[in-house]
């Protein structure tokens, strides 16, 4: 019966774009008290946990058949797209807030349409440049906020650099592994990566002179009442939701439904963190969210 709804697609991918949001605000009360490093190490290894029981009662293998170049390409794209990019992101949303962050984090469909042009020789339309245009006047707009009341100069460039960063890692952690995911398994694609990442951050972790620090703050219970719940939602369903969205609506339409995440970031920081709304954010959360749609339908 669900499969004969109609716009199922649709109604997935949005519902991805609102539980990420929903995510993104429990990270940002997580990033509180948990590190960034601690934080993504965390969601990954829980992530990775739900996902092998989903892939044995789905019937997808946990290790098909795939040259060894595959399994490099997978766990460098989960390196970097994931312990690198996510750590970055989660330390850019702590200093900028949940706000701010998403207007940086509508850079990632251009980047993504940059690269495939790069390596995969896509073409880009003059729309999806123009589209460029203006989620980079948004990015460039807010950096010249000067609310010293809720956030210093400093870390404002700061949060804004490590957030460019951060979806330019993921982007490329992405177009490296496109060739791949039309042959392959999506859920087998997703596992590698999250082991990856989870093997990246502990491998970082071992020789990180704070690492005790960052272990305790993930093993206290006390800060699992937003890391835990934020994890199911942000690194387990939303993606198990995105799947979905993207196997039974148009790639370009889903694609252009997720993107409404941001707005839903910035909506739900507004009212549940009680962030700082004025003009100059609301004309860039506009202008990102347009720019994102047009590259994405462009």
């Amino acid at each position: 019966m669900l499969l004969q709804l109609p716009h199922l697609g649709e109604i997935l991918a949005l519902s991805c774009a609102i539980t990420w949001a929903i995510a993104v605000i429990l990270f940002r009360k997580s990033g509180e008290t948990v590190t960034p490093v601690g934080l993504n190490l965390f969601k990954n290894c829980l992530a990775l946990i739900l996902f092998i029981p989903t892939s044995l009662v789905l019937g997808v293998a946990l290790l098909p058949e795939a040259s060894p170049n595959d399994y490099l390409i997978l766990l460098a794209s989960g390196v970097l797209g994931i312990a690198l990019s996510d750590t970055l992101f989660f330390k850019s949303l702590n200093l900028l807030g949940a706000e701010l962050s998403a207007i940086v984090d509508c850079l990632y469909s251009p980047f993504i349409i940059g690269l495939s042009v790069i390596f995969l020789a896509d073409a880009m339309s003059g729309l999806q440049i123009f589209g460029v245009f203006l989620i980079v006047s948004a990015v460039l707009g807010v950096s010249g906020i000067g609310d010293r009341k809720h956030i210093s100069r400093h870390d404002l460039i700061l949060g804004v650099v490590l957030g460019v960063l951060a979806m330019a890692s993921m982007a490329v952690g992405i177009v490296m592994i496109k060739p791949l995911l039309n042959r392959s398994p999506l859920l087998w694609v997703v596992e590698v990566r999250l082991l990856a990442g989870c093997v990246g951050l502990g491998i970082y972790l071992l020789f990180h002179p704070g690492r005790r620090r960052i272990v305790g703050s993930v093993l206290s219970m006390k800060n699992w009442r937003y890391m835990l719940p934020g994890s199911l939602l942000g690194a387990y369903l939303s993606m198990v939701i995105w799947m979905g969205g993207m196997k039974y609506t148009q790639t370009s339409i889903a694609s252009a439904l997720n993107q409404t995440s941001n707005v839903f970031v910035f909506i739900l920081a507004a009212i549940l963190l009680r962030e700082p709304v004025n003009l100059t954010r609301i004309l860039a959360i506009i202008f990102a969210f347009a720019g994102a749609a047009v590259v994405s339908l462009g």
